[in-house]
């Protein structure tokens, strides 16, 4: 049975996509899948660093692609999560360098060697774009919940089903106290604009910054909130399909309470 290939994309740049890439691979693996994450942001990787394997790489993908070297010799092996594997991007070759037919040849190897591809995208909709999309099997968006995210979302959307892929939506940084203070939209207003599948809700949590300097799996860290919601999103991707999705929550101080009751606030 061959495996399926996920990509996971944004319109705009800086909205939580390699983090979301590397949680969902994660936890992907730490579900028993045999997992390989594909950085496909050529001239500007960065998924090697953020999964701490920055210090092993050998070949990359543009090797893979143009046979200078198997999909096995690229591929690196995570020491602490069994089964998850990065091949990653190239820093010195061009960012058109890759052609799409060369990379959907690869992409049908990689079907029959892992259970899921998470293949990275470039944000934009440019040739990186393409090459990532060209073997997907599965699409996920990822948006945070302001105006120009949602505007550029929404023109990948397009694309993404122009290629007949049904893409499902991420929805990054929720701060529930701003949303509830009226200070950033809500996932329902994201929602209303871009009106596709909701495939999970992802708080805010200073637990990204460090385990992306550290090199740590997100996923690992019990008391990270966005780490856990990475966890349902990828249990539902596995096929828990019933797998309800958390809402982001903030708790609300006694003195807030005191003071909504008499009208103090």
């Amino acid at each position: 049975m061959e495996g399926k290939i996920i990509v996971v994309t944004s319109g705009k740049g800086g909205v939580g996509k390699t983090t979301a890439t590397s949680s969902i691979g994660a936890a992907l693996a730490l579900e028993g899948n045999r997992v390989a994450i594909v950085d496909m942001d050529i001239g500007l990787r960065n998924l090697d660093v953020v999964m701490g394997l920055e210090n092993r790489i050998v070949f990359n993908i543009v090797d893979v692609v143009q046979g200078r070297c198997k999909i096995d010799q690229a591929a690196i092996r995570d020491r602490r999560i069994d089964n998850l594997f990065l091949i990653p991007a190239s820093q010195s070759d061009n960012k058109d360098v890759l052609t799409t037919a060369g990379v959907e040849r690869v992409t049908k190897k990689l079907k029959k060697k892992f259970d899921y591809v998470i293949m990275d995208s470039p944000a934009g909709i440019e040739q990186g774009f393409q090459n990532s999309i060209v073997g997907a099997t599965e699409a996920l968006v990822v948006c945070t919940p302001d105006v120009s995210a949602i505007r550029d979302a929404d023109r990948v959307i397009g694309l993404l089903y122009s290629r007949s892929l049904e893409p499902k939506l991420i929805v990054n940084r929720i701060e529930p106290s701003r949303v509830a203070r009226g200070e950033m939209l809500s996932h329902e207003d994201v929602m209303e604009v871009l009106s596709i599948e909701l495939a999970g809700l992802v708080p805010m949590d200073d637990k990204v910054l460090i385990s992306s300097n550290t090199g740590t799996p997100l996923v690992l860290q019990n008391d990270s909130g966005a780490g856990q919601a990475f966890r349902r999103i990828a249990k539902r991707l596995n096929g828990e399909k019933d797998l309800p999705i958390e809402m982001p929550s903030h708790k609300t101080s006694m003195w807030t309470k005191i003071s909504k009751t008499f009208g103090l606030k």
